[in-house]
């Protein structure tokens, strides 16, 4: 099962994406985790993300790919498959990933829209852990900008490949997680 994940911050991207890994087999690969990793061993690329991480902005394509590309061709190669959450971000980088993945025939079978209205997003976000530099007031609004200016468009793009399946996140967990695996169900009986 090789899945993407698409939604913007407070979606559910993180607790679906464990559930799918588990459910099929296959490792959930967390962009916003490996980057925390980086940051918090304070490595070189770490220093860099930190400043992107602070403000609320996507970490330039190039770097996303340099830190996610191997890994992913790696799961769908040695480990069945993957949960992407939070990459792709942007129409570049999706399009980068895409021909990477072919090549190593790799591509992704499912991109999974959760959609929530704007307001369950901002109770959501408000009730994270406090520890999470990134979800600050003033950079939550800024995310759920950046992610409707840049992310949004990969609807279009995934949707133009046939591959994207629109899930309502706004119900309790549970009831995301049956209708996500209704889908990737029915996709994998195809």
């Amino acid at each position: 099962m090789r899945v993407i994940m698409l939604g913007p911050p407070g979606a559910g991207k993180g607790t679906q994406s464990q559930r799918i890994a588990s459910r099929y087999g296959v490792p959930h690969i967390s962009s916003g985790d490996i980057f925390r990793e980086e940051v918090s061993r304070e490595t070189d690329v770490g220093k860099t993300l930190r400043g992107y991480l602070e403000a609320g902005d996507l970490v330039p394509d190039d770097l996303v790919l340099s830190l996610i590309m191997d890994r992913v061709v790696d799961a769908a190669e040695n480990q069945g498959g993957y949960v992407l959450d939070g990459f792709p971000r942007t129409v570049p980088q999706a399009k980068a990933a895409a021909g990477t993945a072919r090549e190593a025939k790799a591509s992704a079978q499912a991109v999974l829209f959760l959609n929530v209205p704007r307001d369950v997003l901002l109770s959501r976000l408000a009730g994270r852990d406090e520890d999470r530099d990134d979800d600050a007031a003033e950079v939550v609004r800024h995310r759920l900008e950046v992610y409707a200016g840049q992310t949004e468009p990969l609807l279009e793009y995934y949707t133009g490949r046939g591959i994207l399946a629109h899930i309502d996140a706004a119900p309790p967990v549970d009831e995301v997680s049956r209708a996500i695996f209704e889908a990737l169900d029915r996709l994998n009986d195809q």
